[in-house]
């Protein structure tokens, strides 16, 4: 077999034009180029290749042959891929971040991150997205040492240095526990939640080691995971603090009870976008702390 040739960007762009266009002389037209022109350097693909792209002879109009079709596939994704690039270096020469690395709380309203990452995704198309998320000062850590360009963290690490902080609203942590569990039955005095076993979410880092948040009980489970942490509750192992939105439909459903107790009434989570103070965030990033700032305007 002898070596095939090495097709041309511009040759691969008119057989694209050929197909989406249905015809050699449509394709001419939209590419403002002689009918003859494409003719041509359609034959210089297929000669190249060692394949017929087009079947000629059997239809008025070119249709693609089994070959055709394979080179189809192959074609779009090399002019993808050239077009991805020359998305990326435009953005690039405009200042804009080639990646944008982000790391959330895990306590953020999944509404939320679909939302901002949608309209992200919309106003940077060309910019990658590599996406964590962690529980307390892990988000902060992960913002401190570099990993991450800009973070969504909660209130628990408020006093850690070099970072620059932005209030984006807030959730309501409520205690919840499952219908069988005691502390779901009946009214409660002061006291009474403490000697039921509270799952609490503890921290991947150092930063807010030993802090708790909302932590009444004398027996805890520390978990790591917040849907762990879910699941368990929802299968009576113990009771404690959830966002109302992860939990909302669990309520709505019964398969949850929100607890009236006098000594854990649960609270507010404040969020902060951060960010270390030097490196402060490109067109990208910004838009992304923004958009975070204004879903708390709604």
């Amino acid at each position: 077999m002898s070596d095939l040739g090495q097709p041309t960007l511009d040759q691969l762009r008119v057989f694209l034009s050929v197909v989406e266009t249905g015809s050699f002389a449509a394709a001419a037209r939209k590419l403002n180029r002689a009918t003859s022109v494409i003719s041509y350097t359609i034959a210089n693909l297929e000669s190249q290749l060692g394949v017929t792209l087009f079947d000629r002879q059997t239809t008025k109009k070119p249709s693609l042959t089994v070959e055709g079709k394979t080179v189809l596939a192959e074609a779009r994704t090399v002019a993808n891929g050239i077009d991805n690039l020359r998305a990326k270096v435009r953005s690039m020469l405009a200042g804009v971040e080639p990646e944008v690395h982000l790391v959330l709380d895990v306590m953020l309203p999944a509404s939320r991150v679909t939302d901002a990452l949608k309209a992200f995704r919309e106003s940077f198309p060309s910019v990658a997205l590599r996406l964590n998320v962690e529980a307390l000062g892990a988000v902060t850590q992960l913002v401190l040492d570099g990993t991450a360009m800009i973070g969504v963290s909660g209130p628990l690490d408020a006093n850690v240095s070099g970072i620059e902080r932005i209030g984006i609203g807030s959730v309501e942590l409520i205690p919840v526990a499952s219908p069988s569990h005691p502390l779901s039955i009946g009214s409660h005095a002061p006291g009474a939640a403490r000697d039921h076993t509270q799952l609490v979410l503890t921290d991947r880092s150092i930063l807010t080691a030993g802090q708790d948040f909302a932590v009444v009980a004398t027996h805890t489970w520390r978990l790591a995971d917040l849907g762990a942490k879910h699941m368990l509750i929802k299968e009576g192992i113990g009771w404690g603090n959830m966002p109302e939105p992860m939990v909302r439909d669990d309520l709505d459903s019964g398969r949850l009870v929100r607890l009236t107790l006098p000594d854990c009434e649960g609270g507010i989570y404040k969020f902060q976008a951060i960010y270390r103070t030097d490196t402060p965030p490109g067109p990208a990033t910004s838009f992304l702390i923004e958009h975070f700032r204004a879903q708390t305007k709604d």
